[in-house]
């Protein structure tokens, strides 16, 4: 009888499973893919950014090597290789995991994990054989899968998911990305830069729509210096594969018909909670119209000893949202009082230049009724960010009009993925605009855009603007 099981390895899982080992609990994980570390690992998060990165130097050695003075002759792709080297970088995070379950003494079991009660767990390998084991309470982290539209048919050869875009032979002439979120924008960056013409379909009127506007105005500038096209406030109503091409139709905001043609097309329209396989109704564990294990708010489903966390569970996406309530459902159940503030997990967009955001947009702000005051910086203001010729994007900061706290950060430029996390601890902290603009930041450094953003936002006093 283990203390604890967790059905899936993604960053929610295995964080879950070592914080309870750490806490003294005998721990399983349970795992149906051959290797550890669920999407994130294997399919999303890992190996996106290993070819964002590959494919960034590339374009830098294309169009801005020479500036530097460092001249390339015959320059050119060699798609394999950088698809080995993702590969690589895939494997050495996955042996990581492996390591860290034998280190914290968690037993793996290898197999699809389906319940048979609420304290019994069937592990279904490969081959067809089984094994039961139990627990006395039960982490769902069975995360999430690439969503379609219902017309669609994706034959995972020219219309693909994410996943089938982490492999691709080669760089395709035209691709279509339907969808103007993180995904879709973040491998339409990858292919975009490498001589790919994108086009992105968009239903909504901005890309990256759950993100404050200013972010996807300034997004879509950058993207079109990379030749992409916009097709805003379409609704794509027809996707079609007539063998080397893609045939995919729209229809504007006026009712017209807009044809598309490209090798490959992208569906990129989120993701849904994957349960398949698990049966939860044998533990009587309520699951929502969308999809979702219903949870309370310590992440307990309506059966006491089981828990959900992660993609399967509502909120953001996130795997670093998923590791926050791993630990904290470990530490639940050890009789912890742990916390999370979902409002000061950050997201970001992995495209160049990057996105990163936390707290309230300016939307929600003026939705809640909230007096706000604004304070921008552009990094075309930087000396950093001219050194390092970076200089799209901006810093946004929203302060409350009367207490001056900040409500909400929000970032487009050069390593915003790296500085969100200032943000994050300044707003931990209950920090106002004028304490982070009263700190020392270093010169020069990106990270002096957010102290001008702030003294902006502080009776606008920004210095370098």
């Amino acid at each position: 009888m283990y203390d604890v099981i967790v059905i899936g390895s993604g960053p929610g899982g295995y964080v879950a499973a070592i914080r309870a080992a750490q806490l003294g609990m005998k721990t399983a994980i349970v795992e149906k893919y051959p290797t550890l570390g669920g999407t994130c690992l294997n399919v999303g998060c890992i190996p996106s950014k290993a070819l964002l990165d590959s494919s960034e130097h590339y374009h830098n050695a294309a169009h801005t090597f020479k500036t530097h003075g460092i001249n390339l002759s015959s320059l050119k792709v060699d798609i394999k290789q950088m698809i080995a080297r993702k590969d690589d970088v895939v494997k050495q995070n996955v042996d990581g995991i492996q390591y860290l379950m034998k280190k914290n003494k968690i037993d793996v079991h290898q197999g699809l994990g389906s319940f048979v009660d609420k304290s019994t767990i069937k592990v279904t390998k490969d081959d067809g054989s089984s094994e039961n084991i139990q627990g006395k309470n039960i982490i769902i982290a069975t995360g999430s899968k690439p969503s379609t539209l219902p017309f669609i048919k994706l034959d995972k050869k020219r219309v693909i998911t994410s996943t089938e875009a982490l492999n691709l032979k080669e760089i395709p002439k035209n691709m279509i990305v339907i969808g103007g979120g993180v995904i879709g924008m973040e491998l339409g960056s990858v292919y975009g830069r490498m001589g790919a013409k994108v086009s992105v379909v968009e239903y909504m009127d901005s890309l990256i729509p759950t993100m404050d506007r200013t972010m996807g105005k300034e997004l879509q500038k950058s993207l079109k210096k990379l030749g992409f096209e916009f097709y805003l406030k379409h609704k794509v109503v027809e996707v079609e594969n007539k063998g080397k091409e893609v045939v995919v139709k729209a229809e504007n905001s006026k009712g017209e018909t807009v044809e598309l043609k490209a090798d490959y097309v992208l569906v990129s329209i989120g993701r849904r909670p994957y349960t398949d396989g698990l049966n939860a109704e044998a533990a009587g564990v309520k699951i929502t119209d969308r999809g979702q294990v219903e949870v309370d708010d310590h992440l307990r489903t309506n059966v006491s000893n089981i828990y959900a966390i992660g993609d399967v569970v509502k909120g953001a996406m996130l795997a670093h949202k998923a590791e926050e309530e791993g630990a904290f459902v470990a530490e639940v159940i050890a009789g912890q009082k742990p916390h999370i503030n979902y409002n000061l997990i950050p997201g970001v967009v992995y495209t160049w230049p990057e996105v990163a955001a936390v707290g309230f947009t300016e939307e929600q702000l003026k939705e809640k009724g909230v007096k706000y005051k604004t304070g921008k910086f552009p990094f075309m203001a930087s000396g950093r960010a001219r050194a390092s010729m970076d200089t799209d994007g901006l810093v946004k900061v929203l302060a409350d009009a009367e207490t001056d706290e900040i409500l909400g950060v929000h970032m487009i430029g050069p390593r915003t993925a790296d500085m969100i996390a200032e943000a994050v601890v300044a707003m931990e902290f209950r920090a106002s605009a004028e304490d982070i603009s009263r700190m020392s930041h270093a010169h020069p450094t990106y990270t002096e855009a957010f102290k001008e953003a702030c003294l902006a936002a502080t009776d606008n006093r920004a210095l370098h603007i």
